[in-house]
């Protein structure tokens, strides 16, 4: 018997008045769309959204554009990896029956100026150290959202603080898309996967796992009986800090609201922002 052949690679659409073309046709079948935007660069964590995605619609669309909008001045935007012909052969045979990767002039034409501000969850946290990041998150999600007019779309837990602005902007503005959070894809060691992992050396991969453990940590404490959260805090500051971590913050807040918790007496999210030399990542577990 021979061994069964490997599918190709799915074209690039790069049009949005294509991608459309494809999606009418989809909608014309009776079928359910689902979305599943990511910047490229792709690891085993997008490609379980979009394996997700295909378990529970019948037109899956993948999307891969490096959105300006969400990176500061001082950021990574120039150096973001861009790697879409190896992004495509990774999605061969993965469920993607579509892949939309725009140019940046046609989803931001000259003398673009409107823009979504969301408040609460977008304002602490991410929102404090990233000025504009969420504004440039939901201003590039909706545009993809009114493109491909989903019925599901599929973010990332990693991205905790993300799906709740994606949430909350969906509520408010009354879309009729659900949105679905997949779990983290973590490295056997615990890593989680991140497109910015590649910019680690060796021995910065080695120390990032203190992020992962400093997590750990923080459940294995309140398991343990240990509930002020100022005790778990220094605690995990005590691990990022022995790996040469740099820390932005360290959180334990109200999964809906991102709240801080002063004791951990029910669920509650640890939340990590930390730099391993010039890369920052982040992470997050829900304890309880």
């Amino acid at each position: 018997m021979s061994a069964p052949r490997a599918s190709s690679p799915p074209r690039a659409i790069e049009s949005p008045a294509e991608l459309r073309q494809r999606i009418a046709q989809a909608r014309r079948d009776g079928k359910v769309i689902g979305l599943v935007p990511t910047m490229g660069a792709l690891h085993e964590g997008h490609l379980s959204l979009v394996g997700a995605a295909r378990r529970e619609c019948g037109f899956v669309v993948a999307t891969i554009f490096v959105n300006p909008m969400q990176f500061g001045p001082d950021e990574d935007f120039t150096r973001y990896p861009r790697t879409l012909d190896a992004d495509l052969r990774l999605l061969a045979g993965r469920g993607a029956d579509v892949v939309f990767a725009p140019a940046t002039e046609s989803m931001f034409r000259p003398g673009h100026a409107t823009y979504v501000d969301v408040g609460g969850v977008a304002n602490c946290w991410e929102g404090q150290y990233r000025p504009g990041h969420f504004r440039g998150v939901a201003t590039i999600v909706l545009k993809l959202f009114n493109f491909v007019q989903p019925d599901r779309a599929y973010f990332g837990r990693k991205d905790y603080q993300q799906s709740l602005v994606v949430r909350r902007m969906v509520e408010d503005l009354d879309l009729p898309i659900h949105v679905e959070v997949c779990p983290t894809v973590r490295e056997a060691d615990g890593l989680a996967l991140s497109s910015r992992n590649r910019y680690l050396s060796a021995d910065e991969r080695r120390r990032a796992l203190a992020i992962s453990k400093s997590l750990r940590l923080a459940k294995q404490l309140v398991e343990r009986g240990t509930r002020d959260a100022a005790t778990i805090i220094t605690r995990m500051q005590g691990m990022l800090a022995a790996a040469d971590l740099n820390i932005d913050y360290i959180a334990l807040v109200e999964p809906e609201s991102l709240d801080s918790v002063a004791v951990l007496d029910r669920p509650t999210v640890a939340a990590i922002a930390a730099r391993v030399g010039k890369t920052r990542l982040i992470d997050n577990e829900l304890i309880g």
